[in-house]
């Protein structure tokens, strides 16, 4: 941009300087308008009402602008020529600064801090609050993003895969209810985790699990070997139907947690401890049969023995895989991280609007 003059006299800047507290912002104001100003005359060849060989153009009124500055909130008048063809330079830093501030505001959101609070802290550091609704409408720009991750392509094998689901409150037509969100992470052949999909349903069925693990296998899913989840049966029953080659490893600290409703509080600890004993054993050749759970649990709980005798071969299938590989693939306790980081930053929102 050319240097220009700003007609603004010394006696006019000490005026706006001693008016009031906001002295400073009042002659940046000024300071801006008039340049703004300069750069129509330039453009057009012509001051206000002038005429001159060299005009190539005519104003045609101001339009409102807004500028944030580091001393407030500049109120500006943008002249504008009837052609449209004049634009000024003066906004070309303040647009990236502002894509920067909205990408922080994102930002501050993603990572748990609620809209009201990135409100107050954009008004303490550049004397501009941006609403909260505002600061809900930059974030729909994560609405691109989002969806090139739900439709990336899954180009490597992933021969583990760990699914669970949670629940968040939604609000659709006036009504709040519950949603599962499906969880699904793949670990690849080098060790690496990898997030493969996040996907919202109305409810944990056998429908919702099924499109949801075959949406992976439309990308390009493959060489699952061994997939670690709950009991829910609907699970079960997609897993069987959609990766019908894959071993299943019931998650063992569900079925610890399930154990639980067979036992009397004041004996649940020992009753634990005697249960975790079964996945202690470095090998399947090596440890109790499950038919040899502790015979003296059976004249005290015998409901208990009946259920983990029944049940418990479901849990042990992880001793196929290789040793290093048991601690992380007995459970689907590698999820359990990202779902305090889900939870983290749900408990700020609360509610959903689902649309």
């Amino acid at each position: 941009m050319t240097n220009r003059e700003v007609r603004l006299s010394r006696g006019e800047l000490k005026a706006l300087l001693l008016s009031d507290e906001d002295g400073f912002r009042r002659v940046l104001q000024a300071v801006v308008q008039e340049a703004l100003e300069a750069e129509m005359t330039e453009a057009i060849g012509a001051e206000k009402g002038g005429r001159t060989a060299e005009r190539v153009g005519y104003r045609s009124g101001y339009y409102e602008r807004k500028l944030v500055t580091r001393v407030g909130v500049l109120e500006l008048r943008v002249p504008q020529d009837r052609a449209g063809r004049f634009s000024t330079e003066l906004f070309e830093r303040y647009q990236r600064s502002e894509k920067a501030l909205v990408s922080a505001l994102v930002e501050m959101y993603v990572q748990g801090v609620s809209t009201r609070k990135v409100k107050a802290i954009t008004e303490e550091l550049c004397g501009h609050a941006f609403s909260a609704s505002t600061v809900s409408e930059a974030t729909a720009r994560l609405d691109e993003a989002l969806k090139a991750f739900f439709e990336q392509r899954l180009a490597e094998p992933y021969p583990y895969l760990i699914l669970d689901a949670r629940y968040e409150r939604a609000r659709e037509a006036g009504v709040i209810a519950s949603q599962a969100v499906l969880v699904a992470i793949g670990v690849d052949w080098e060790g690496r985790r990898q997030v493969l999909g996040v996907e919202l349903a109305n409810r944990e069925s056998h429908s919702s699990w099924r499109a949801f693990v075959a949406g992976l296998k439309q990308r390009g899913l493959a060489g699952v070997e061994f997939v670690v989840s709950d009991d829910h049966p609907g699970l079960r029953a997609a897993i069987r139907e959609v990766l019908p080659e894959a071993v299943w490893q019931r998650c063992y600290v569900h079925f610890l947690r399930n154990a639980l409703d067979y036992v009397p509080r004041k004996v649940d600890d020992d009753c634990l401890m005697e249960l975790r004993w079964f996945y202690d054993r470095r090998d399947l050749g090596g440890q109790a049969r499950p038919g040899a759970v502790d015979r003296q649990m059976a004249g005290q709980i015998p409901e208990l023995v009946d259920w983990v005798e029944n049940n418990i071969e479901e849990t042990l299938s992880f001793y196929r895989l290789p040793l290093p590989h048991h601690k992380h693939m007995k459970s689907t306790n590698m999820l359990e991280r990202l779902n305090q980081e889900i939870k983290r930053r749900t408990l700020v929102v609360r509610i959903f609007p689902k649309t």
